[in-house]
């Protein structure tokens, strides 16, 4: 590093860095994208590595084919281009545990990114050693391209430990990363938690930010460090039951442009994001919501490698900004797209027909248990006859659930809205209950992040005012990989309730589609063996990426597992996606028509103004509160004739002025929330993402102020004050003025 800039082979440095996901594209694709990479105007391309994909049982290591990261790296430097190489061990990526490996979870007590749990500490040595035996002699000063490796992935939003940070550096450095320039990247925000010798500081913020805002403190604390934005947002991912995520060309170039005029390094999060393959996409809590399995991300070149409008936006901004004697990179060959005209799967083969061995457990264990790392898992067991209506009561479903009594439905439960009770009727004898349990990907972000799957405690039948833990389980386990599905015997028709589905199809010539599976509830897809991944009906998504390399003149076969009730058993091959097709879900809704809130008789624990600066704003209380339920009023905007509010994040703080945990959060009211024009729902103050925001209704209606949002807390706890974080991009929109808080230890009246 230089004075206030990076040099390369001793002259000062501009990274202009492209994010690739080598899991979220198909390997006879990875050229393909590096060139369009470099056809963009990039200088380097910056990638992570996937623990959890390279050691999927401990000791076990695979990085050949599809996990080849080493041939990537050297495909980049053929094509020109320089590497930037993050091994985690946690990356977050939309990717499920954050690239953490679910047998991690086998260990009861398990900690992760802490030195209080030596075990996690001893395998992230372990893996950090075996990823650099791919990646080590290709750093630059080996002959290779790797010009930077990166410390963990945005620590500061999950702690403050220096030893931990301390310890992970020393580790990356003894696996054999000791050559090249190490670095860590946080948000502008929270950089400064802790401290790390000998390794560079970078900043991650999204399209549209302040740049100079967004130094302005870094500068201040490091007046001769390089500057770099190592993960610039170029747009957002989306979550099953969420508009479709969008980041105008606009906003983006705007914030990119205003880097380049200042020499500020960037990697572009993401340049093309693809496609969360098999059970690989993840999940952020709280609230719980899991990703799609697109991973489109609205980046400059699209899911299927195609070109954009933000593409030629790139490419005709950075052809201003080369380094002497550089150009741009030709475009490469667009890659050919096909329909397929609809065909019918015509075989099935019912789930509760074609069950695998059981295991016995007396109480109920998580999937990770029996050494399942995702997919399916059926509980079963006998409940006693009862001449009463009773309650089932499952402490917690981890993700997705039907229930059923003597084989037949009678309920489903949904972890993001937090569901846990099905009434149960009377039963002249004794029943039959199975519980089928979906995991929807594991929590790859904050301190939700120990995520189990199948139930994780315990289930309960009430009967008035007796509560019996049912015990004495049949546990069967349904795996992901292809052989396992294969297994089901399957038969000519349709199937009742959750089932396997078959077909062939038959092509003259392959080429890139878009498999249509809006007619279909909720699974998984696999063609000629290969895992597509994870389908929805709530939406958005609808359509899953089907790669023309997996595919074959002639035959070629479809299995679909279902878990839900399919429309129709049929499908077909689009040459478009559709990613933003949303089935309306109220129950995600944080109002239901017609209710109002009732502030009449309550009293304010404090009411503010606050100043219309960016950045966290800390505000202290008069004295300590204690109660469960926080409502916060916005009673107006910076700008007099604006009706909106908007938050970014809300936090409370406690007597000693450390924040509260917002794992047991829950929003139980909000006026009004934008949850169809884009992703502004009430739940974002507390999703622990900068970029993320609440915003009221702006699309269709504008009701104006005030504006209430009240929050379940989950328990009863004592608050000293609370830290608010307006919007951080260019906009100012609902930017809160005067405000007033309440807080009560009984539900407020709606």
């Amino acid at each position: 590093m230089g004075n206030k800039e990076f040099l390369l082979n001793g002259k000062p440095f501009v990274i202009r860095a492209a994010e690739l996901h080598y899991p979220r594209i198909p390997r006879e694709y990875w050229e393909q994208r590096i060139q369009l990479s470099k056809a963009m105007g990039m200088n380097t391309v910056c990638i992570y590595l996937f623990w959890n994909l390279h050691e999927q049982q401990p000791g076990q290591f695979d990085f050949k084919g599809q996990n080849d990261v080493a041939e990537f790296v050297k495909l980049a430097q053929k094509n020109g281009m320089y590497c930037i190489v993050r091994p985690g061990p946690y990356v977050c990526a939309e990717w499920d545990m954050g690239g953490l490996p679910w047998w991690l979870l086998k260990k009861e007590d398990v900690q992760v990114r802490t030195l209080q749990d030596p075990y996690f500490m001893d395998r992230t040595k372990v893996f950090l050693k075996e990823a650099a035996k791919q990646l080590a002699p290709l750093q630059i000063q080996k002959g290779g391209n790797i010009i930077m490796v990166q410390v963990e992935n945005e620590y500061a939003t999950f702690g403050g430990d220096q030893a931990y940070m301390e310890a992970t550096r020393d580790a990356v450095r003894d696996a054999g990363f000791d050559k090249v320039q190490l670095f860590r990247c946080d948000w502008p925000s929270n950089f400064n938690r802790y401290k790390l010798e000998g390794v560079a500081t970078t900043l991650n913020f999204g399209a549209g930010t302040n740049i100079d805002n967004s130094f302005k403190t870094f500068q201040e604390l490091n007046p001769s460090a390089p500057l770099m934005c190592s993960e610039y947002w170029s747009g957002w991912f989306d979550h099953w039951g969420r508009p479709h995520e969008t980041r105008s060309v606009s906003s983006f170039i705007g914030s990119l442009k205003d880097m380049m005029d200042r020499k500020i390094s960037f990697s572009l999060y993401m340049a093309h994001g693809g496609t969360s393959f098999g059970q690989w996409g993840g999940a952020n809590a709280p609230p719980y919501s899991a990703m799609a399995t697109s991973y489109d991300y609205n980046a400059p070149v699209g899911e299927q490698g195609n070109t954009t409008e933000k593409f030629f936006a790139v490419r005709n901004l950075l052809k201003n900004y080369l380094q002497p004697g550089e150009t741009l990179g030709e475009i490469p060959a667009a890659k050919p797209v096909i329909a397929i005209l609809a065909f019918a799967l015509t075989e099935s083969a019912a789930l509760l027909s074609n069950l695998p061995k059981a295991n016995k457990t007396e109480k109920i264990k998580p999937m990770e248990y029996f050494n399942q790392g995702w997919g399916r898992i059926l509980y079963r067991a006998t409940l006693p006859a009862s001449s009463t209506r009773q309650r089932l009561v499952i402490t917690e479903v981890h993700d997705w659930a039907t229930v059923f009594l003597n084989g037949k439905p009678l309920g489903k439960l949904d972890r993001r809205r937090g569901d846990s009770t099905i009434e149960l009727p009377a039963m002249a004898k004794a029943s039959q209950l199975d519980i089928l349990v979906e995991a929807t990907g594991r929590v790859n972000y904050g301190k939700a992040i120990i995520d189990r799957k199948g139930i994780t405690e315990k289930v309960e039948l009430i009967n008035g005012q007796k509560t019996t833990e049912v015990k004495n389980w049949l546990v069967y386990n349904f795996p992901v990989d292809y052989k396992f599905q294969k297994k089901a015997k399957f038969k000519k028709g349709r199937a009742d309730g959750p089932a396997w589905y078959k077909g062939t199809f038959t092509l003259k010539e392959t080429g890139d589609t878009f498999l249509d599976v809006s007619k279909w509830g909720k699974g998984m897809v696999w063609i000629n063996g290969n895992n597509l991944g994870r389908f929805w009906k709530i939406g958005p998504q609808q359509t899953l990426f089907v790669p023309g390399v997996w595919l074959k003149k002639g035959e070629n076969e479809i299995i679909v597992l279902d878990v839900d009730q399919p429309q129709a058993t049929t499908v077909a091959g689009l040459k478009e996606p559709i990613l933003d097709q949303l089935s309306v879900d109220e129950s995600l809704l944080h109002r239901t028509k017609g209710q109002t809130l009732n502030l009449t008789g309550e009293k304010p624990i404090h009411a503010g103004s606050f100043p219309g600066a960016p950045g966290w704003q800390e505000v202290a209380f008069g004295k300590p509160v204690n109660g469960r339920y926080l409502c916060f009023e916005a009673l107006s905007a910076q700008k007099e004739d604006d009706p909106y509010a908007s938050i970014a994040e809300l936090e409370l703080l406690d007597e000693k002025g450390n924040q509260i945990s917002r794992l047991k959060w829950k929003v139980v009211y909000a006026d009004s929330e934008e949850v169809t024009a884009a992703n502004n729902a009430a739940d974002r103050v507390f999703d622990q993402q900068e970029s993320t925001f609440w915003h009221t209704q702006y699309a269709a209606a504008k009701p104006r102020h005030p504006h209430q949002l009240v929050v379940d807390l989950g328990e009863t706890v004592t608050v000293k004050g609370l830290r608010y974080l307006p919007r951080t991009d260019k906009s100012t929109a609902g930017m809160v003025k005067e405000y007033k808080v309440y807080m009560k230890g009984s539900p407020f009246k709606l």
